[in-house]
Parts: C-alpha cells; structure tokens; sequence
C-alpha cells in the first residue's frame, strides 16, 4: 500500500525551457523521498514538453527519487489539473502542496515546510481551528536574466507594483488571506468541494476564501521560499497584467471584502487626468506631474534593486505597463464574459 503523505501538483503547459529544472530541484530535496508524490499534468503541451518529462522520469532510480508522475489534464488549465489529482491522488496523501513549472525551491524546501506546516497546524489548532493552507515566500528565478526579466523583477519588488498578494514581501509566520505556492490540507480543500472551474487565473483567491468562509485558517511562513520565474519580455509582461486584472475583477464581483483601494488607484488617476483635461484643462497635468515623480522614485531605487543603469527606465516602463494593463483588464472583467488569452 502507498505511504504517500505529501504530493506536489505541478499543472503544465508548453514549459519546455524550465520544466527540467524545476523537476530536479524537486528530486533533490532533504526530505524524505519515500513520502513525497510528484504529480506533473500536462494540458497539452506541443513544444516537446511531454517528451522531456517521459525521459527524465526514465532516466531516474526511482528507489532514490520522490516518485513522479506524468497525467494528463484533459481540461488544460490549472483548476482542472488540481481537482483532478484532488480525486485521484492516493488515499495516504493527506497534503497538497502547489506547485507550477516556471520555478524551483531550495534543497531543504519541503523539509522546512513540513516543520513550518506542524508549528502553524499547532498555532491553529490552540486557537480552535484547523490549519488549511500554508504558503511562503515567491523570490526571483535563480540564474542568469533577461534585461526586460530584471526590469520586471525590479517593479514587482516595488511598493508601487508587488502589491500584498503572491509577490509580497513578509518578514513572519502570520495568518494571511492570499497565500501563495500553498501546502493544503487534502480534506479542508475537500470539504469546499475543491478548485472552482470558473477560473483560469484567481482560483486559489477564491479557494482562500470558501475555506476563511469555513472557519478554517491560512498562515503564510518566511521559514522557505520559491524561485519563480515571472515573465522574461514586455510582451508577455503586458498580458498578465491585463488577465490579472480581468480575472481580480471576477473575483471580486463574487467576493466585495476583497476590494482594496490600492488596486483601483492607477484606474482613478486614469479617469482623473481625463476628467480634468475636459474639464479643468489647467489642472490636468497635476496628476500626470505626481505620477511622474513616483515613476522617477522607483526608476532611481530599481538601479540599486537590480544592479542595472537601464533600469532607471525599463522599471517605470514596467510599472507603466502594469498599472495600464491591469486597469484595463479590470473593465474588461465588468463587460467581458469570454477568456482573456493566455499570456505564456
């Protein structure tokens, strides 16, 4: 009989240039192998993708390697991929922890997450609730970057652009609602009935939110940590930005108490500066002389951030780009029904 305790999904979709690495990061893990699943399921992949995965697990010694798996997930998207392994995972696995392509973790990660998982679970538990999700820490891709990836990093790093979700910066383990790269208890997600299929993007907020909605509790740890790999050209940058939005705007027509101001503020200014230019025509540069000086600001920190002269320019770039996409992924997600496209 399996003894499966822990198994990582890793839903996947034309990862070619990554996948390897993340897989080896996770084979080469100080926790013990014996415990640990690896589940990859492909949406399908046409870049090769699935051929480097069947090779590699060929190539391994199971007997010394955290067992891994390729599945396919008919369905394509992410939320699909997890309530699938949600069913079908053995019996004997009582965590989930998520995972995508696009990033590796340290060598003692799931040792440090396994410790961080029992003294949050005896926090929630003194408190009269059960633990449900644990996330940490998401850092910069290891390795060498693109310049456009550096400038990108260096907004996401800013105050001005991380925000308090995925990319947040956090010093303590604490309770949280946004967890990110999540260890999940399997019969907490279970009891919510799992992943909504709603959503391509934001299904893990909204998972968040049925089981806060529960009762049951989400912590965050600094203790471990996550290379993720964001977007490696402006292109791509400009995508997300606007299916984030899209998607943030779904969510909170379902869940209102998610509203924070902070995200809206580039959309006011937006219809601001607009409002004032037909208006108030003296008065219009206002707003576009303060948006300045903060683009200033975060070009000059971002030369320190990045160790990079070119960032002086290419991070309020970036942040220019997110603040614009975003806005407008926002409106879309009030009149638009259909999907954004993929931005990988």
């Amino acid at each position: 009989m399996s003894s499966f305790k822990i198994a990582t999904v890793i839903p996947c979709l034309n990862e070619k240039e990554h996948i390897l690495n993340c897989l080896e990061s996770l084979r080469s893990q100080t926790f013990d192998n014996s415990k640990h699943l690896i589940w990859v399921l492909d949406g399908g992949s046409t870049d090769g993708t699935i051929e480097i995965i069947e090779n590699y697990i060929q190539s391994l010694e199971q007997n010394l390697s955290p067992r891994i798996e390729l599945h396919n997930n008919e369905k394509k998207f992410v939320p699909h991929a997890r309530n699938y392994a949600l069913k079908e995972l053995p019996d004997s696995v009582e965590l989930i922890v998520e995972m995508i392509a696009h990033c590796t973790v340290p060598d003692d990660h799931y040792e440090k997450r396994q410790e961080a998982w029992d003294r949050c679970k005896s926090i929630s538990e003194k408190g009269g609730k059960k633990l449900a999700a644990l996330g940490v820490r998401v850092l910069p891709a290891e390795g060498n970057m693109t310049v456009q990836e550096t400038w990108i990093e260096s907004c996401l790093s800013s105050l001005f652009g991380g925000g308090s979700g995925q990319f947040a910066s956090f010093s303590k383990e604490e309770r949280t609602k946004v967890p990110a790269f999540v260890t999940h208890d399997r019969s907490a997600v279970q009891a919510v009935d799992g992943w909504s299929e709603r959503f391509e993007t934001s299904q893990d907020s909204d998972l968040s939110m049925r089981l806060l909605s529960s009762n049951f509790e989400l912590m965050r740890t600094p203790s471990t940590h996550v290379h993720m790999r964001k977007r490696n050209n402006l292109a791509n940058w400009w995508k997300m930005s606007v299916r984030y939005g899209f998607w943030r705007t779904k969510i909170l027509m379902q869940y209102p108490s998610r509203t924070s101001l902070r995200e809206f503020l580039p959309l006011f200014g937006i219809l601001i500066t607009i409002f004032l230019a037909i208006w108030f025509k003296s008065f219009a540069s206002i707003p576009l002389f303060a948006y300045s000086l903060v683009l200033m600001f975060v070009g000059v920190k971002s030369v320190f951030y990045s160790k990079k002269i070119s960032s002086i320019i290419g991070t309020p770039l970036c942040m220019i780009i997110l603040h614009t996409g975003f806005s407008l992924g926002l409106i879309q997600g009030l009149i638009k029904k259909g999907k954004v496209a993929n931005d990988r």
